[in-house]
């Protein structure tokens, strides 16, 4: 009988354990709720606003360019007019996100998602043509618990 009602006890708490998991969002978008920290993974800060304003504007609290795509694959990526163009951007920017550098913070953060609550994103409106559609995969692919 004992053993039952310990039983018992532990189950709404762990009812209440909360899923961490790293968020994709828009930067400069309304943080949600337990978001957690805010990760730019972005080329260049955002224009005309000061650093000290960047995580009160929601853009990021940190700033982790190394995840972003290189300055003339961004160029690529904002010409991508069709399927082909934005596979052809796509599989150049996995093929950065191979480099030893990128691929450690990957698992860093899919590490980190399990523990913790995270967010990551880019200036752009539309994810589908956005490189943080492929980090999502990215993260995904390296065991990231993503929301």
């Amino acid at each position: 009988m004992v053993s039952n009602k310990r039983m018992q006890l532990t189950r709404p708490a762990q009812a209440m354990e909360t899923r961490m998991a790293i968020r994709v969002v828009r930067l400069g978008s309304p943080r949600a709720r337990d978001e957690g920290l805010r990760l730019g993974t972005v080329r260049r800060p955002p224009r005309g606003v000061p650093k000290t304003e960047f995580a009160s504007r929601d853009f990021y609290d940190v700033w982790l360019p190394d995840l972003a795509p290189s300055e003339s694959l961004v160029k690529q990526a904002l010409r991508a007019s069709d399927e082909r163009s934005w596979g052809a951007f796509s599989k150049r920017y996995r093929a950065e996100m191979k480099r030893p550098e990128a691929a450690r913070l990957l698992a860093l953060l899919a590490a980190l998602s399990r523990d913790t609550n995270l967010s990551i994103g880019c200036y752009c409106a539309d994810e589908a043509r956005c490189h943080r559609s492929v980090l999502r995969a990215l993260l995904l692919e390296h065991g990231a618990a993503l929301a």
